[in-house]
């Protein structure tokens, strides 16, 4: 995968997709913001995979690193999953959550797009948050801390 998403980063390519046997990998360069939010679902087909392509490849999307004690806070909420985050449900809306926002346990805190679908990812505790570390439309990775909650 690294292979790949290095070869169309080294590229004019905004599209790269690889078929073997029955593995068929579709690379796609990341581009900031989209227009507007589909919230419809549609049926992902078993052999197709689309990665986006990581931040660093568009240096529209560079957000600055997050140190170790950030990944380790105990009230870091993590993506549960690979996709892009989305911090509000449509461009011209307002965010769900800022700096310095009291939520209460399942509230939604943001959006994360996987294969088409739009997962919400919700306040697993009562509290305000901190810090948010990620921009509206950004790549995350499984795992990754999005925001802290206090």
């Amino acid at each position: 995968m690294r292979q790949l998403a290095h070869l169309i980063s080294e590229s004019d390519l905004a599209e790269l997709e690889v078929e073997k046997g029955d593995l068929r990998i579709r690379l796609v360069r990341y581009s900031p913001a989209p227009a507007s939010h589909q919230h419809a679902v549609s049926a992902p087909v078993a052999t197709t995979t689309t990665f986006p392509v990581a931040a660093a490849l568009s240096p529209a999307a560079v957000v600055p690193a997050l140190s170790p004690s950030d990944a380790d806070h105990p009230g870091a909420v993590k993506s549960p999953m690979v996709g892009t985050a989305y911090r509000r449900a449509s461009p011209d809306s307002k965010a769900f959550v800022e700096i310095g926002s009291v939520v209460k346990a399942g509230e939604k805190l943001l959006l994360v797009e996987a294969m088409k679908t739009f997962n919400e990812i919700v306040a697993p505790r009562a509290g305000t948050v901190t810090a948010i570390f990620i921009d509206d439309g950004q790549p995350v990775e499984y795992g990754e801390p999005l925001l802290v909650i206090e």
